[in-house]
């Protein structure tokens, strides 16, 4: 008994803990005063200051542009390295390709900024929307990687053994057996890639460039320098679409066909 109640102080505790600056975050989004501290009454005017200010509509913009194209590539990548990697696991050489491919799991995100500006800096390349771009299909290929190769430990590689006998072609394979059965992977791996995207900050930091600013690089510049007050309004709808996209790869993730 005494144990029980001990885990659920200490449950309440964490969760008190963890969701408590949410939950006033939330609230003070919807205060009238510009610097919260004291309730001066529910106002969406920092909603509508938000919408109104063209600079955040094309952080948000380029936010959108960044994950969706992010996703897309590194999710068709992230979906055939995994298969390649479980089809040939025997492979000598596969401890060295998982080792390239889950390197930028475990590289810090500073460590990573820098060196692709470097990169993009010695190839003569200018900093902008397309190294933002390429910088976060480099550091989302892994996750997806890594999700879908979850999903692959529970195939049946039996049932493409049967449509071939049965004479499917490889396209059909892919369309009627492959993207069915691995689709709950795919999806949460593309869920992930895409949060990850959106709410990536030191690495678009470094490469990024003029007209390439993203939500968290102008969440930064407006702590310094905008009204606290719309930060809060911008950090609600940014933390609604991040958990969105977070609870649906979760459900993708778990889910059994």
């Amino acid at each position: 008994m005494k144990t029980r109640y001990t885990s659920l102080f200490v449950t309440l505790f964490v969760m008190v803990f963890m969701y408590l600056p949410i939950v006033m975050l939330v609230t003070q989004s919807f205060n009238s005063s510009r610097y919260g501290g004291k309730w001066n009454g529910f106002s969406l005017k920092w909603y509508e200051a938000l919408f109104n200010d063209t600079s955040v509509v094309n952080a948000a913009v380029n936010t959108l542009i960044i994950a969706a194209v992010a996703t897309a590539v590194s999710t068709v990548i992230g979906t055939c390295a995994a298969w390649v990697l479980h089809l040939y696991k025997k492979s000598k050489l596969q401890s060295a390709h998982y080792l390239l491919v889950f390197i930028p799991l475990g590289v810090p995100d500073i460590l990573m900024g820098i060196s692709l500006l470097l990169m993009f800096v010695s190839l003569g390349m200018n900093l902008g929307l397309l190294t933002v771009i390429l910088a976060h299909i480099t550091f989302c290929i892994g996750f997806v990687t890594f999700t879908v190769l979850a999903r692959l430990q529970d195939f049946d590689f039996n049932i493409i053994h049967a449509a071939q006998d049965l004479g499917a072609g490889w396209g059909r394979i892919v369309w009627k057996i492959l993207i069915p059965l691995l689709g709950p992977g795919i999806a949460a791996g593309a869920m992930m890639a895409f949060t990850l995207s959106m709410d990536d900050f030191v690495v678009t930091f470094f490469v990024g460039g003029p007209g390439s600013t993203t939500l968290p690089v102008k969440v930064y510049s407006m702590m310094k320098h905008g009204p606290p007050a719309i930060i809060n309004a911008l950090s609600v709808i940014f933390m609604a679409l991040t958990f969105t996209a977070a609870i649906a790869g979760q459900f993708f993730t778990h889910k059994k066909y």
